[in-house]
């Protein structure tokens, strides 16, 4: 696979102190890069301008205010399929996904996986730092969007993927419900709805360097909501 197609999905909203080397990792591996901020007013748009003015393989989608990660991440997938990637990754710009294990993931799709998710539960994954309380509620919500959709991805919730391009395409992602962190449910469980060969690959995830977390209580409150809607659906068609 040709680093130059393939293309990385980094949402952002005030990520302005991670920005910089942040691309400087992903470049280096030879992937090209597409940012999507919300209008961040820490002025991460124009900080990601400026570092596309002096690289070709760095480009800038602004969207006018912040409309959420599903959003986000559907509008930077459209745009690098229109531009011709053959792989496309999508992850945090917060580096609590190593860009280091980006060529894991696309060495997946290339050897014929449909999607490749970086887990943190299959073996070899980890979650260094994390307390108790933490790992159990990541663990029985993990759980729950296995049972519930009848799946058997380990890591429904992980945003550290990469797609083989003509799988991402029929996955409609600008048609997905979720607007926060439960798209990345939704798209796991399109790709196990329609028998996309789904590869696991072992991450380790950290909590963000620098800034600030973007997840809340309504954003948790939205995906398991959907996630039992799911159930439920799945449990009316049978």
């Amino acid at each position: 696979m040709r680093p130059e197609a393939v293309a990385v999905v980094v949402p952002t909203y005030n990520e302005s102190e991670n920005l910089t080397p942040l691309i400087r990792d992903i470049r280096a591996l030879g992937y090209q890069v597409l940012i999507v901020d919300d209008n961040s007013p820490d002025g991460t748009g124009a900080l990601a301008d400026q570092i596309a003015d002096g690289d070709a393989g760095v480009s800038v989608l602004h969207r006018s205010r912040k409309e959420g990660l599903g959003p986000a991440y559907a509008a930077g997938f459209a745009e690098v399929l229109t531009g011709g990637a053959e792989i496309v990754c999508q992850m945090d710009a917060d580096f609590s996904h190593d860009p280091a294990s980006l060529p894991d993931l696309v060495q997946a799709v290339a050897g014929g996986s449909g999607a490749a998710l970086g887990s943190r539960y299959v073996p070899g994954g980890s979650v260094p730092g994390w307390p108790l309380h933490r790992r159990l509620l990541s663990r029985l919500g993990n759980g729950y969007a296995r049972r519930a959709l009848a799946t058997d991805i380990s890591d429904m919730t992980s945003g550290f993927r990469a797609y083989r391009s003509e799988v991402l395409a029929a996955l409609q992602p600008a048609t997905c419900e979720a607007s926060g962190y439960g798209f990345q449910v939704e798209m796991a469980r399109r790709c196990h709805e329609q028998g996309v060969a789904v590869a696991e690959v072992p991450i380790t995830f950290r909590d963000r360097r620098r800034g600030e977390s973007k997840m809340n209580w309504r954003i948790a409150v939205e995906a398991m909501w959907l996630v039992t809607l799911w159930g439920v659906q799945r449990l009316v068609r049978r």
